[in-house]
């Protein structure tokens, strides 16, 4: 009897364990599914979210570069508006030793120069006294500034190149213990020219009192380059805040042998597009001068008539319209 009371209670027991189990083994799929769905929403979700989040972080951060950057465009063409450059200065960055009267005396010299030659060259009309005060003007305030701005440049490109490697002596004496003005003083004596004569000028004013950085930013007037403007700032903060001045140079150093390298570089690919430039450009007074050698008859109406004065004219004017628009296209900005 006893068995038989454990058989009825057991049977009713198992059945209820097989429909629980037959229940959760039929829903559990559609509640596991739900689940994972979930969990896979919330991994796409938080995806999604976290490149979101990063797109932005790196939008906001180019922006504020953006605005850094034409905060300082902005500053500096203030500065290039507001700054006024002398005579005597524009002398010193090319490195004439003359002051501003040697200078105008030797223009005019240079401008008389010019007129005396067309006023000989060609016979005496109303064009060739016109053209006498032209040559005499641009002698007198054309060349000598011209000259002036590519002595300027040369002088300048040879500075940058050899920069680098002056950084990397200052580099090399401040991790060996010497200090800043030791390794100033090796390059004023040991570097080569330009950068030899403007350092000693730096050294030369910090012995009569000058702070380092009122000397720098001498330099800097001398040589107007973005990488003097990046060495003052860079052994300013250093001065004023402290930091590892030879890592911050050692960088510096990195970063003007990667724009040599790539002006370089720029310099190689535009070289057929520069000597095609070149040779469109000399052509027809090339062509001009052999024609006048060859049969001085046959071009001298271009001359003598009025006619042949107009097409000369605009012959020039339509020459240098062709020479500005060449500069343009291999004029290539990195």
């Amino acid at each position: 009897m006893k068995a038989m009371l454990d058989a009825q209670t057991l049977f009713p027991l198992l059945g209820a364990i097989s429909a629980a189990a037959l229940i959760f083994a039929v829903l559990y799929p559609m509640f596991a599914g739900d689940n994972e769905a979930e969990k896979r929403m919330a991994s796409v979700t938080e995806k999604r979210s976290t490149k979101v989040a990063a797109r932005t972080a790196a939008e906001t951060a180019a922006n504020r570069r953006k605005q850094v950057s034409d905060t300082l465009k902005e500053l500096e063409e203030r500065q290039k508006q507001k700054e006024k450059v002398s005579l005597r200065l524009r002398l010193q960055r090319a490195g004439l030793k003359m002051t501003p009267q040697a200078f105008w005396i030797v223009s005019a010299i240079c401008g008389a120069a010019c007129s005396i030659f067309v006023g000989l060259t060609f016979e005496s009309s109303i064009l060739t006294q016109i053209a006498t005060m032209v040559a005499g003007f641009v002698g007198m305030f054309g060349i000598p500034r011209w000259t002036v701005g590519k002595l300027t440049k040369w002088r300048q490109q040879k500075f940058l190149r050899e920069l680098a490697n002056s950084l990397d002596v200052v580099v090399r004496g401040v991790k060996s213990g010497l200090p800043l003005n030791e390794c100033l003083q090796i390059i004023a004596r040991e570097a080569p020219e330009p950068i030899c004569s403007e350092f000693k000028e730096v050294v030369e004013q910090q012995r009569v009192g000058i702070p380092l950085g009122e000397a720098l930013d001498r330099l800097a007037q001398r040589m107007p380059l973005p990488e003097v403007r990046f060495l003052t700032i860079v052994i300013g903060i250093q001065q004023q805040a402290g930091g590892n001045l030879s890592e911050a140079l050692g960088n510096l150093s990195e970063v003007l042998r990667s724009r040599i390298r790539m002006a370089m570089k720029v310099k190689a690919l535009s070289a057929e597009a520069t000597a095609s430039a070149a040779v469109l450009a000399s052509l027809p007074p090339g062509v001009m001068a052999m024609v006048y050698m060859s049969s001085p008859d046959y071009i001298m109406p271009l001359f003598t008539t009025k006619i042949g004065h107009f097409m000369i004219a605009g012959g020039l004017f339509w020459m240098g319209c062709g020479v500005v628009v060449m500069q343009k296209m291999i004029n290539f900005k990195y």
